[in-house]
């Protein structure tokens, strides 16, 4: 960690754009400092796994389980990446059970998953330790300083120099800025941050930067499909109903069984110990508004698991959760992007020193992992051309 602060790079948010672009940028020859700032207690973001401390010995990847690439227009950056992470054995091809559910067999149309075309892989360990692993395959002279559970709150731009202020007064420098979280960049930092205005903008005025004018304008045009997982930490016996011995098993539900359980997706996670764990994916509005301001959790927990029941009443695969040891939940804020994408053209703001990467860029995998990985490639290429 530099006594000073000052960096030559600091990255805002720790998801795994965030971890391909620092990767990309050592591999390219960058040797200076950077600094990854991370509100969370881990790197992944979306991709992140939550490791109990109330209940040990349990570790759910309870954001993306895994990702997919389709790579349609053949990138060679893409390409050679993942060709990279799986020769490193980083990652690995997902042979995971992926179980459709529909309300009439007969008559209901294929599920189209956005979570699941092209090729499917997982994490060789867990989603957090593919981000640091993916960092850590290239930081061999530890370049890189994390800061964990650190909100910023504020940025300022001077003497061409990026100063960032968080929520607990610490304070950063740096020469040149990457915000892989939009969050700074958009309205719902107002409601988030308890602040009254958006932070970049406070930084840089309007019709100082016609760049970050324009993502600015274009990114509160963005919408998010907000998630709510909840966790549940079965007892010793529970187990499922055939011989099914791999690490995870995908059921998604269409939408007709979606409206009526509220749950979009189901996956089993099998732990170390061999517990079995699941995880219910929700972006339903009205039950995650009901959760957040209910008052009585617990009763829609186990509301929770009548419907888990209800759903899996007569399944070939899965038996009755007749009794668990815990269940735990997971608002996510940094929600999935939908709608409109920001154009790549905006990546790159040279006059202020700023950068941008995401999901949230008009690049193949808009919203889903394989955005993220992309444009971090893309990106690192741009600044080493201009750094």
């Amino acid at each position: 960690m530099r006594h000073d602060n000052l960096y030559d790079f600091v990255i805002i948010g720790g998801g795994i754009s965030s971890c391909v672009f620092v990767s990309s940028h050592i591999k390219n020859g960058f040797s200076g400092s950077i600094a990854i700032i991370e509100n969370g207690r881990s790197l992944g973001g979306r991709s992140s796994t939550r490791k109990s401390f109330k209940n040990k010995g349990w570790q759910f990847n309870h954001g993306s389980p895994n990702f997919n690439i389709c790579n349609n227009n053949n990138d060679h950056l893409l390409r050679a990446f993942i060709q990279e992470l799986l020769d490193s054995k980083i990652i690995e091809s997902d042979a995971s059970d992926l179980i459709e559910l529909y309300k009439n067999p007969l008559f209901d149309s294929k599920i189209e998953s956005d979570f699941h075309k092209g090729s499917n892989y997982i994490s060789s360990t867990s989603m957090s330790e593919l981000s640091q692993n993916i960092i850590s395959s290239h930081d061999l002279r530890n370049q890189v300083d994390y800061f964990f559970q650190t909100l910023i709150v504020k940025l300022d731009f001077e003497n061409n120099q990026w100063i960032l202020i968080s929520k607990n007064g610490y304070k950063f420098k740096t020469k040149f800025l990457v915000c892989s979280s939009n969050l700074l960049l958009h309205k719902r930092s107002l409601d988030i941050l308890k602040i009254n205005q958006i932070p970049l903008r406070k930084a840089i005025p309007l019709n100082k930067n016609k760049k970050i004018d324009r993502i600015i304008s274009l990114l509160n045009e963005q919408d998010y499909i907000k998630r709510l997982t909840f966790m549940i930490y079965t007892k010793p016996d529970y187990s499922y109903k055939d011989n099914y011995k791999k690490r995870f098993r995908n059921f998604l539900l269409n939408n007709s069984l979606e409206d009526k359980f509220k749950f979009e997706r189901v996956i089993f996670q099998k732990q170390k110990n061999n517990k079995l764990g699941i995880v219910i994916h929700i972006k339903n509005k009205q039950f995650i508004t009901e959760y957040i301001q209910s008052k009585n959790k617990e009763r829609l927990k186990e509301k929770l698991v009548d419907n888990f029941n209800t759903l899996f009443y007569k399944s070939k695969y899965i038996n009755k959760l007749m009794n668990y040891q815990d269940i735990s939940s997971m608002i996510w804020r940094a929600s999935q992007p939908t709608g409109l994408a920001i154009p790549e053209y905006l990546q790159v703001c040279e006059n202020h020193n700023i950068a941008f990467c995401g999901d949230w860029f008009d690049l193949e995998g808009f919203g889903r992992i394989e955005g993220a990985i992309l444009s971090a490639l893309k990106l690192s290429y741009k600044i080493n051309s201009i750094t």
